[in-house]
């Protein structure tokens, strides 16, 4: 497969997606407490090797934060227009350089679990690919996973991704439960013949 690699400087101003139940945003100091409260989460973490700190979470939301300065895109800070409250992130940021296909983007979402069974995260994730397809002008965008965690794969499979391979996480010994994880992909003309269909 071949995949984008992009340069930072490619859309230096700010993106921040509404759609129409979330507004995907940069991230605030009010979001931390309530980013470190989904970390801490075992539910919400089953398919990550363990809960975040609230140091390391802050440190993640810290990160998101500095790539949309520095980008205008990345995985933003989602919050709901009806309780007006931060729920979680959603976005597309390149994918991590000791994976096999670094050099893509992904597209990722992680919610607070009272909001999960309500399609905000394919809502929101729908409303980041459009952002890589048609204001980045990407040629595709992947999406990845423990094999196990079929809730995220269902949000896969809706958004049109397609799986096309799996592999061993890298940062994970061959024995941890967590190790096999499953690839997923869309193409702009694959995302662009679903429109009208959602």
């Amino acid at each position: 497969m071949t995949y984008d690699r992009l340069d930072p400087d490619i859309m230096p101003n700010l993106i921040e997606p509404d759609t129409e139940r979330l507004r995907l945003r940069q991230w605030r100091p009010e979001d931390r407490a309530p980013f470190a409260a989904i970390n801490a989460n075992p539910e919400v973490m089953e398919f990550f090797p363990r809960t975040l700190t609230r140091d390391d979470s802050d440190a993640s939301a810290e990160a998101f934060e500095g790539m949309i300065v520095t980008s205008g895109w990345g995985f933003w800070a989602a919050e709901s227009k009806v309780e007006h409250a931060f729920i979680g992130f959603v976005g597309i940021k390149p994918v991590p350089d000791d994976l096999a296909f670094a050099g893509a983007v992904e597209v990722g979402w992680r919610l607070a679990r009272p909001y999960w069974g309500r399609g905000l995260a394919t809502e929101g994730a729908r409303a980041a690919l459009r952002v890589a397809f048609e204001q980045l002008g990407l040629n595709e965008v992947v999406s990845f996973t423990a094999e196990g965690n079929r809730r995220s794969r269902a949000v896969m499979d809706r958004l049109g991704l397609r799986h096309v391979a799996d592999f061993g996480h890298p940062r994970l010994p061959p024995d941890h439960a967590l190790h096999r994880h499953s690839l997923y992909r869309v193409t702009v003309q694959e995302f662009g013949s679903q429109r009208g269909t959602h």
